[in-house]
């Protein structure tokens, strides 16, 4: 049976990524995931849905838009917030037997798993009743993840991209021209290592990175440089070529000078950053709420993200600066008490004044290509055109991912992978192999799907 294949899978997985959600279907009904049950009528079975969100900061804006759809649809929507784990491991619960939430986010590492088992809701038939969603009009790649076997399982509810945090504060301190858009890998570590130097006594430095943190950090030098983690047909990577080298060689030298990865696994980037102990970190749109709301906000400043400058011309040309970007899915619960329900709450949410209103709120970046323009002023004095202007100065990159990426992408943090480079960047040729090595993980991984 389809769901016992799943819930064999994602246990197998249980070391890498928890998975499940948790509150549950209205009233555990036993409609199917066929979409033919669309009835494109407002006359719903149920007073209430069930939301599963793992952001607490985007619950406020996205409870406000939902219950405007309330006072239209007469049907409630509640909206918990289940931290990442445990969201995971509560939804894995409830495709085992339990409850399942009626409307919920879908994510890259795991899409494809729940898409191929029965689990999420088919929306074809919806989608094609509604006039408020033409998936032409969202990110093509977040569109792409979201579909298995021409059916798709998700709208797309927002994208993000990376950009450069910087503390005004310490740069002035040390006496350190701040970070421009201009701003080439380079420029970040010759300014990082001025800082780590000149801060020494202090116990502050340049630059952290929490490798394990692929999408906001090291990927994008591996595809500024020209590398690919994951080929665009998913079916291989570049991560052992010259260029990912190259881009991997640049990551090496910054993490000399920046706070040892032991550190950053105990206390975390946003935290030492936020202490005032780290003049920059890289960072996605997702998080810039918890800056904003930061005690020393005022010292904080976004720039874009720096580019590789890989022919050394001192200019940045195309192809050379890229950011990562992932947008979420919302999705729905094959066994919803009621799929009409389910699926307008989902349009609701995705549909174009939605979906500027999320930017509008700060909740984030929308799923909708052109949406999102007010995102860059939603945060009062705090700027973060730079999370939009990449997609003009610059080129977007889908993250990567294969059919189960958690199982090379965790397999690229341990020891035999990276692990060893990170921990002691001081040899250029560990790095090397690591790129060697992370290769052939990739490989057999996709090998094995």
């Amino acid at each position: 049976m389809k769901l016992k294949k799943l819930a064999a899978l994602i246990l197998a997985l249980a070391m890498v990524l928890s998975l499940a959600a948790c509150g549950g279907s209205s009233s555990g009904g036993t409609t199917t995931g066929d979409s033919s049950t669309a009835s494109g009528s407002d006359g719903y079975t149920t007073s209430s849905l069930t939301v599963n969100i793992w952001d607490t900061n985007q619950q406020a804006g996205l409870q406000e838009i939902a219950d405007e759809w309330t006072e239209t649809s007469g049907v409630s929507v509640n909206i918990n917030v289940v931290d990442w784990d445990n969201y995971w491991t509560l939804l894995e619960a409830g495709v085992s037997g339990g409850d399942m939430p009626d409307v919920f986010w879908m994510h890259s590492n795991t899409s494809q798993m729940y898409m191929e088992n029965g689990v999420l809701l088919n929306l074809d038939d919806y989608i094609a009743a509604d006039d408020d969603i033409d998936l032409s009009n969202y990110y093509d790649g977040i569109v792409e993840l979201y579909s298995s076997d021409g059916s798709q399982y998700a709208v797309p509810k927002d994208h993000d991209t990376i950009a450069l945090l910087y503390n005004k504060a310490i740069f002035d301190e040390y006496g350190i021209d701040c970070p421009t858009d201009d701003w080439s890998w380079d420029d970040v570590l010759a300014a990082a290592t001025a800082i780590t130097e000149a801060g020494a006594d202090d116990g502050v430095y340049g630059f952290a990175m929490n490798t394990s943190n692929n999408q906001d950090g090291w990927y994008n030098l591996v595809y500024g440089y020209g590398g690919e983690v994951i080929t665009e047909d998913h079916k291989d990577t570049t991560i052992d070529s010259d260029e990912a080298k190259a881009g991997m060689e640049m990551m090496r030298q910054i993490l000399e000078v920046s706070v040892d990865q032991t550190t950053v696994a105990e206390t975390g980037t946003d935290s030492l950053f936020m202490s005032g102990k780290v003049a920059m970190i890289t960072q996605g749109s997702w998080m810039v709420y918890s800056f904003y709301t930061a005690e020393n906000s005022a010292d904080y400043y976004w720039a874009e993200i720096p580019y590789c400058d890989a022919n050394g011309n001192g200019t940045c040309d195309d192809g050379e600066r890229v950011s990562s970007y992932n947008g979420l899915g919302w999705t729905a619960s094959y066994n919803t008490s009621d799929p009409q329900a389910a699926y307008d709450l989902i349009s609701w949410f995705c549909n174009y004044d939605n979906q500027v209103k999320q930017a509008e709120l700060g909740v984030t970046m929308a799923g909708y290509v052109g949406a999102d323009e007010a995102f860059s002023t939603a945060f009062g004095d705090m700027d973060v055109s730079a999370f939009l202007k990449v997609e003009e100065d610059g080129t977007l990159f889908f993250r990567p991912y294969t059919r189960n990426t958690t199982v090379w992408e965790d397999a690229l943090q341990q020891t035999g992978a990276f692990l060893d480079a990170w921990l002691d960047p001081s040899d250029p040729d560990l790095m090397s192999q690591a790129c060697d090595n992370a290769a052939t993980i990739i490989r057999d991984a996709i090998a094995a799907e």
